[in-house]
C-alpha cells in the first residue's frame, strides 16, 4: 500500500513540475506588455515619464531579466509561498487576490461535483430497473450531458433571473450589503450562489445518471449475477453487488472528468460575473497580468492533482482486488 502511494506521489510530483513549467510559459508567450497596459490605464501622457516608469516597473516585476532567470526566480518564490505582485491590482500580492476569490469558486464547485455524483449515480441505478424512469431519465440525461455549461447558465439567468426575477443574475452578493455573519447577508449570498450552482449541478447530473444506468445493466447481465440468481440469491442482494461493482468505473470517471467540471465552473462564473477564479481570469487576461494568471492556473492545477490523488487512494480502499494485487495475492 505504501509503495503504491509512493509511486503515485512521484508521478504526481513529476506532473506538477511539468504543469508549473507550462503554466509559467503560457502567459509570457501572450501578446502584449503587462507594464505598458498598467501604465496605459494610469494615463501617463509624457513619453519620457512613461519610459522611466516602464523601466522602473520592469525592474520591480523582474521582467528585465533573461527568461531563464525569471523561471528560476518563479520557482524560488513558489517554494517560499510568494507568487509575486499583481500588475492589475499593484501592489497587492497575488496570493491575497486569489484567496479572496477561492471561497466563491469552492462554494459552487464542491457541492455541484459531490451532489451531482451522488444523486446522478442513484438516479441511474433506479432507472436501470424501472422502465418508467428509464424512458424519462435516459433521454433527459443525454440532453443534459450534451448541454454546454455556459449555455445552460445563460438560459437559467434569463429564465429565473431576468424573466421570473426570482434570483439575482450577477455578483456574489448585493453591493448594498457589507460582508458579515448575519442572516440578511447569508440569505443574499445564497440567492446569488444558487444559479451558478444549479447550472453546474444539472449538467453534471445527466452524465453520471447515464453512466450508472449503463453500468448497472451491464453488471446485472454479467456471469456472476446470473450465477447468483441460479443459486437462488435474493434479487436485492444481486442488485447490491451490481451497484458496488458499477461504482468503481464511476469513481474513475470522477477523476477523469474533474478537469472538465472545473473548466465549466470557470465559464459559469464568467456568465454570472461571480467573483471567483473564472471572473478573475478574464480580468487578468484583459490586464495582461502574468503573475495573477500564473497564480490562478497554479491553484487549479494543484487542486486537480490533489483531488485525483485522493480519488486514486479512495479507489484502492473501495476495490479489494487492487489491495490483493498490491499484497502479492491472487485475485
Amino acid at each position: 500500500m505504501w509503495r503504491y502511494i509512493g509511486r503515485k506521489l512521484f508521478v504526481y510530483l513529476l506532473t506538477f513540475v511539468i504543469a508549473v513549467t507550462i503554466n509559467w510559459m503560457i502567459p509570457r508567450f501572450m501578446p502584449g506588455d503587462p507594464v505598458r497596459s498598467m501604465l496605459a490605464r494610469a494615463s501617463v501622457g509624457n513619453p519620457e515619464a512613461l519610459e522611466r516608469m516602464t523601466t522602473y516597473y520592469n525592474e520591480v516585476f523582474g521582467l528585465d531579466t533573461p527568461l531563464y532567470q525569471q523561471y528560476f526566480s518563479f520557482w524560488g518564490g513558489l517554494l517560499r509561498g510568494d507568487l509575486g505582485v499583481s500588475v492589475m491590482l499593484y501592489p497587492e500580492p497575488v496570493t491575497d487576490v486569489i484567496l479572496r476569490a477561492v471561497p466563491f469558486t469552492l462554494a459552487v464547485l464542491l457541492p455541484a461535483i459531490l451532489l451531482s455524483w451522488v444523486v446522478g449515480n442513484h438516479f441511474g441505478a433506479f432507472a436501470a430497473r424501472s422502465k418508467i424512469l428509464d424512458n424519462t431519465i435516459l433521454p433527459l440525461g443525454y440532453v443534459l450531458t450534451a448541454t454546454p455549461y455556459m449555455w445552460l447558465a445563460l438560459l437559467l439567468a434569463w429564465s429565473l433571473g431576468v424573466v421570473a426575477g426570482v434570483f439575482p443574475v450577477a455578483n456574489g452578493y448585493s453591493f448594498s450589503l457589507r460582508p458579515e455573519f448575519t442572516w440578511l447577508f447569508i440569505s443574499d449570498l445564497i440567492s446569488h450562489w444558487f444559479l451558478p450552482f444549479l447550472s453546474m449541478f444539472v449538467v453534471a447530473l445527466g452524465g453520471w445518471a447515464i453512466g450508472m444506468r449503463n453500468m448497472i445493466i451491464y453488471e446485472l447481465e454479467a456471469d456472476y449475477s446470473n450465477y447468483l440468481q441460479a443459486l437462488g440469491a435474493p434479487r436485492r442482494l444481486v442488485r447490491k453487488y451490481a451497484f458496488r461493482n458499477a461504482m468503481l468505473p464511476q469513481i474513475t470517471g470522477l477523476a477523469v472528468q474533474l478537469g472538465t467540471i472545473i473548466a465549466g465552473s470557470l465559464l459559469t462564473e464568467i456568465v454570472f460575473n461571480y467573483p471567483g477564479l473564472g471572473t478573475l481570469i478574464i480580468q487578468s487576461l484583459n490586464s495582461r497580468d502574468f503573475f495573477l494568471l500564473q497564480g490562478i492556473f497554479l491553484f487549479v492545477v494543484v487542486g486537480v492533482l490533489i483531488a485525483n490523488f485522493i480519488i486514486d487512494i479512495v479507489y484502492v480502499l473501495v476495490d479489494p482486488r487492487t489491495r490483493v494485487q498490491m499484497t502479492g495475492g491472487s485475485s
